[in-house]
């Protein structure tokens, strides 16, 4: 700031004031967005994960299974529709309620590589083993470990958000 020409400084003091309140301020926006998604998101996350083996692997079977690959291929597509419907829709209420977008990227890579690589491997990879099995407990197997793994992942979040907080 200037005023007549002359620079104003801060005394040592008063910087050192002023990074403390700009610490404290970081510490609390880590903590506001690394809030855990809302819980009825949560349940919609791992039902759709839930959802996506049996789905996927009718669209992959050889013959009819249960219903046409056609009817299966619209489930999935209506089914993903929905998800990202209500995806948005917790997005918004949730930069409403907090001020801060959900966020996956405050969560420790070591927790989110494995599970951005491994989960599509598993959710995609029964279909593929059902289609050359025809057995479907690899359907039903892999859509018990992906909410199982849902559920987890959203228990870490809301730990790491405790933590911050």
């Amino acid at each position: 700031m200037e005023t007549n020409g002359d620079t104003i400084r801060p005394t040592a003091q008063q910087a050192r004031a002023a990074l403390a309140d700009t610490e404290q301020v970081r510490a609390s926006a880590a903590a506001l967005s690394a809030t855990p998604w809302p819980r009825w998101f949560a349940a919609t996350l791992t039902l759709y994960i839930a959802a996506v083996p049996p789905v996927y692997g009718g669209t992959l079977a050889s013959s009819q299974w249960l219903i046409p690959n056609l009817a299966w291929g619209v489930v999935m597509l209506v089914m993903t529709a929905a998800y990202l419907v209500l995806f948005g829709v917790a997005s918004v209420n949730w930069r409403k309620k907090t001020g801060v977008a959900l966020r996956l990227d405050v969560l420790p890579k070591r927790a989110t590589v494995p599970l951005a690589i491994g989960l599509p491997a598993l959710l995609v990879g029964s279909g593929f083993a059902f289609r050359a099995s025809g057995e479907p407990l690899w359907l039903f197997g892999a859509s018990v470990i992906g909410a199982a793994v849902s559920i987890a992942f959203h228990l870490v979040f809301v730990r790491l958000h405790r933590k911050t907080s």
